[in-house]
């Protein structure tokens, strides 16, 4: 999916999506053939995705393919898993299917598989995340990143009795709850570093991108940096909260776990989180009420960003290149799994004909309904930092912005000195 036809692409995918929603899903079972053929497999761990729901997920796969053999391996943190597939494949051991490892990088070096477009068949969004031309990963889930889920009972205390439509009504929200003793909103960091800059990376997604959409197209290019001022003021706007007190800067050392449960503990009114966090939400104990809303922007238009994506590469030389092949399909498109993966992990299958469970949550529901919304709508754009192909951030930069984040919220930085980091710290990538 190039930057310039996102949104066209992701409302004609919905359109499908629906039209398609009272079929069966196509899953083609590939037919085994005999004789052991092992692979490895790199996954990761989080609250959500523990390692029963690996080793069911696997189990699935293995027993309608029995010539299969998978060696599970994990990534030590969350959010490290690509450059961990870094690591293994500098030291030889590079796995043959990977999940939710981004292909930049590793495709243009020629190490991964690419898909064709008979393979692709099933997906949604069968050109999502090119990379010169050619489609890497498959084109699995989408991920709106990031909703902001809140607490219903400090909302109420706080007297905050609509959810924001502006920033201007963010803001006065944000200060009530303050002045009623709550932490506005929940954020971390530590290992996971995606936690510190979730809300930025809404606001460039809302701001910049919503005016801009093939914004990142146009850095890759050169032509517009990210000390100039639109990317500026949103940075600039995600510091302010910090220096008015609406996130606490001492939550940047907590990983991402421990940021989850502080928001299911009650510690803050809002948690700008990725949608898999609608899970938890329904599954866990809390005792409050939990509603969801999107990021708003300063005109009270709706912009929702989201990225379609996350799911299995293979390595271009697994010595069973068939037998990752199968696996990777057979994981992807099994109905039980996508079952499972909406269930644990609050994702939205990009898989033609699928849609939720009846049983689903009401916290997944509603942060279902409103994506599906602003897919009718053509509201859509790509979630800023998540992007994984020639349209994203450049390999290794997703740490940066991170850091940057980090540095914003602590005061070491402000937006100025972060859009000067970014853009030496690109440089440097481009190298």
């Amino acid at each position: 999916m190039t930057t310039l036809s996102r949104r066209g692409l992701l409302a004609a995918g919905g359109a499908v999506a629906v039209a398609a929603a009272t079929s069966a899903c196509s899953v083609k079972e590939p037919s085994s053939s005999s004789g052991p053929k092992a692979i490895s497999f790199l996954t990761f761990e989080t609250p959500n995705l523990t390692p029963a729901y690996w080793d069911a997920a696997i189990q699935r796969v293995t027993a309608k393919n029995p010539d299969i053999k998978v060696r599970k391996l994990v990534s030590p943190t969350a959010d490290g898993r690509t450059d961990y597939a870094k690591q293994l494949l500098t030291s030889g051991q590079f796995p043959d299917v990977m999940i939710a490892v981004s292909p930049a990088g590793f495709a243009e070096a020629g190490d991964l598989y690419a898909w064709s477009p008979s393979e692709l068949a099933d997906f949604v969004y069968p050109t999502a995340n090119p990379i010169k031309g050619k489609y890497y990963q498959l084109p699995a889930n989408t991920q709106t990143i990031p909703p902001v889920y809140y607490n219903k009972q400090m909302f109420a205390q706080a007297g905050v009795t609509a959810t924001p439509a502006t920033w201007a009504q963010l803001l006065t929200a944000a200060a009530a709850l303050k002045a009623k003793g709550h932490t506005p909103f929940v954020v971390g960091g530590g290992k996971d570093a995606f936690a510190s800059s979730m809300i930025l990376d809404g606001i460039v997604s809302v701001d910049v991108y919503g005016r801009t959409p093939d914004w990142m197209t146009r850095r890759r290019a050169g032509t517009v940096k990210f000390a100039d001022p639109d990317f500026t003021a949103a940075l600039a706007k995600f510091a302010d909260l910090a220096a008015k007190g609406y996130l606490k800067a001492s939550d940047v050392s907590r990983d991402y776990a421990a940021t989850e449960q502080a928001f299911l503990d009650g510690k803050g009114a809002m948690y700008p989180m990725g949608n898999w966090f609608a899970a938890n939400a329904d599954s866990k104990p809390h005792a409050f009420d939990i509603g969801v809303f999107n990021l708003p922007g300063d005109d009270g238009r709706t912009v929702v960003p989201a990225y379609t994506g996350g799911g299995m590469i293979v390595s271009a030389k697994a010595a069973n290149l068939d037998a990752a092949k199968r696996f990777a399909l057979g994981f992807q498109l099994d109905k039980t799994q996508l079952d499972a993966s909406v269930k644990a992990d609050g994702l939205i299958p990009a898989i033609k004909g699928y849609t939720p469970p009846a049983t689903v949550g009401s916290v997944y529901r509603a942060g279902y309904d409103l994506y599906q919304q602003a897919v009718v709508k053509n509201e859509v754009v790509h979630a800023f930092r998540w992007e994984t192909a020639d349209d994203g951030l450049l390999p290794g930069m997703t740490d940066k912005v991170d850091a940057a984040a980090q540095d914003l919220i602590t005061g070491r930085k402000n937006a100025a000195q972060a859009a000067a980091y970014l853009d030496a710290q690109w440089a440097k990538a481009g190298r």
